[in-house]
This record gives structure tokens, sequence and C-alpha cells, in this order.
């Protein structure tokens, strides 16, 4: 039970769309049609200013955390508390609040991944910031932590959560393919831009 249920809630959190409510309340701007179209905090730095992004991104970052923390204290199996960790991320990166669309999911997924392995997380994390200030683009850090985090899962010994890393990754690179080929052709955009 505990297996179908907490994935349930998770998925049902993680669906949440606070960058589209923030946007909307407090800047009046829709950013599913504004921007690079997407709810994360990237592009809502980029429409509303740079205070709003980092609420929206620890928001996502909460809602990864807080569902799959709630679970660890009554899921005992590794591999099947990594349910709740997709839920959370797939729920936000296929809201039911927005009839199944979403965000890119990087911040709830290190949200996710840090309630079970705080440290192969923040050396995932690292490597994606990393990347960030040598390349400038958030995109660029973000498929950098889709390469990292089953890496780190596995060297810190959190193996059970490596399957679930793996289909994370392949979410992220799905949910990028946009922008990998604007980073193919030269074209995207620099990680800010001073609001519209």
């Amino acid at each position: 039970m505990e297996i179908i249920v907490w994935p349930i809630l998770a998925f049902v959190l993680g669906s949440i769309p606070f960058g589209l409510l923030i946007a909307q309340k407090l800047c009046d701007i829709d950013p599913r049609t504004a921007g690079s179209k997407n709810t994360g905090a990237t592009n809502i730095a980029r429409l509303c200013g740079l205070k709003y992004g980092i609420a929206t991104l620890l928001l996502d970052v909460a809602k990864g955390f807080v569902p799959v923390l709630m679970a660890a204290a009554w899921v005992e199996n590794d591999f099947a508390l990594s349910f709740t960790v997709l839920g959370a991320i797939f729920g936000h990166a296929y809201s039911c609040f927005m009839q199944f669309k979403g965000g890119k999911a990087v911040a709830t997924t290190i949200g996710a991944f840090l309630a079970v392995s705080p440290w192969g997380t923040i050396f995932s994390a690292a490597v994606c910031l990393g990347m960030v200030a040598l390349s400038g683009h958030v995109s660029m850090g973000s498929l950098t932590l889709a390469l990292a985090l089953p890496f780190f899962m596995l060297v810190t010994g959190n193996v059970a959560f490596v399957p679930a890393a793996l289909v994370v990754m392949v979410l992220l690179f799905w949910r990028h393919k946009e922008n990998i080929h604007r980073l193919a052709r030269g074209e995207e955009n620099p990680w800010l831009k001073p609001k519209v």
C-alpha cells in the first residue's frame, strides 16, 4: 500500500506549479507564453526578476524534498522509496494541475534526491553549478546534473537509488531536447537576462 500511496501523494505535491503561481499573481505574467515558455526558476527569474526566480527555485526544491522525506519515515525499503522520488519529479514535469504539462524538473530532482542521498545530491549540484559558471548556461548545468546523479548515487553507497537516477537522467535529457538543439546551434540564452 505504501508503495502506491506515497508516490501518488508526491506526484500531486510535485505538480503544484509554483513558478506559474508566482509569475501570474505577483508579476502579472504567464510564463507559459513568455520567455522560454517554461514555469521553472530560470524563466521566472528572466521574466520577473531574480528574487522571484529564487523563490520559485526554493519552492520547487521543497516540493521534491518534503514528500520524499515524509515517505522515508514510513517506507523502509530504499528501492520502494525511489518510486516516491520519481513521483515528485514526474509531478513537476507532467503537472496534473496544468493538463499534464510542466517544467523541466531540475530543482524538484535536487529536492527529491536530497531527501534520500544528501551527499550524492550535493556533489551532483556542485558539479551542476560549476558547469553553469563555466558555460554560462543553466541548461548545460542541468544536463551535467543528470549525468552526475547516477554516478554519485553509486559512489556514495546509495545503490538502490541508481535506477531512479538513470530514469531521471533520461527524463532531464528529454525535457531539455530543445535546449540541446539550441546549444548545438550556439543559440542558447545565457543564464539570466535583465528583467523585461
